[in-house]
């Protein structure tokens, strides 16, 4: 029985889909009407199609982001509930209302494993692997372990942790900026050649260099440039992913 349900469903999918092909067709409208070039247009939506391939790879490193910048917040919630007097599984519980909003369904589904089978670090194990993040492993390793130990050193343990975080989500956030700003200026680089050309199409002239094989071609290659050119740039701006140390992987083959 698996209760959690990933961010990547298939209706969130079918719409994304959905959208991408309104604002392509919408896009070879458009250009059309300007250009009246159907190889002109058709090259447009190619490249909105390309952007829109980029953009759909980055909304999982948004998720991964969202849930790293969520976790400072959570170990001050969990903190609180611990000096307040509840037990640690009632402070895990209290996250589906008042914890970070990305978190709430997945504790919600942390809850509901953990009332079916009554086994705690099943329904952590099962989190864990959902969420996927080192930050939130050492988190929930944490948590184990004071669990199995006695949960002496908790308080002190999370405060420590979340020191780590803030300080590593800090200088994170500081190189982003720069990185941005790069990545930014790169972006309009490689559409400024595609603006002028929508700029230059309104002439009968360049509608027809651009009908025959070699106006064909030199879109063709120009597509394969800024795709090349767009991959590139945001391989380079993008941030190190951490390695995770913490791993349910085969604990949770041993669930299914």
């Amino acid at each position: 029985m698996n209760l959690y349900k990933g961010t990547w469903s298939k209706d969130a999918k079918g719409q994304r889909q959905f959208h991408t092909s309104i604002a392509i067709s919408i896009t070879a409208v458009i250009v059309f009407a300007i250009s009246h070039s159907i190889f002109i247009a058709g090259a447009f939506a190619i490249f909105i199609a390309i952007f829109f391939a980029i953009a759909l790879r980055k909304s999982h490193s948004k998720r991964t982001a969202a849930i790293e910048a969520a976790c400072p917040e959570l170990i001050d919630i969990l903190i609180s509930g611990v000096q307040s007097g509840l037990s640690l599984n009632e402070s895990l519980i209290g996250l589906t209302s008042r914890g970070p909003e990305v978190l709430r369904p997945h504790f919600s589904a942390f809850r509901e494993e953990l009332f079916a089978y009554g086994d705690f670090n099943r329904a952590l194990s099962q989190i864990q692997e959902v969420l996927s993040h080192p930050n939130t492993d050492l988190i929930f390793e944490a948590l184990r372990i004071s669990k199995a130990l006695g949960g002496a050193e908790l308080l002190n343990i999370l405060r420590l942790l979340g020191n780590f975080i803030r300080e590593d989500l800090t200088l994170r956030r500081e190189i982003a900026v720069k990185h941005n700003w790069i990545r930014n200026s790169a972006h309009l680089s490689a559409s400024a050649p595609w603006i002028l050309l929508l700029l230059l199409s309104t002439q009968p002239t360049t509608a027809a260099a651009f009908s025959n094989f070699s106006g064909v071609s030199i879109l063709i290659g120009g597509l394969g440039l800024t795709a090349s050119a767009y991959l590139w740039m945001n391989k380079l701006s993008q941030m190190p992913i951490a390695h995770r140390v913490f791993s349910t992987s085969s604990e949770m083959n041993n669930f299914r």
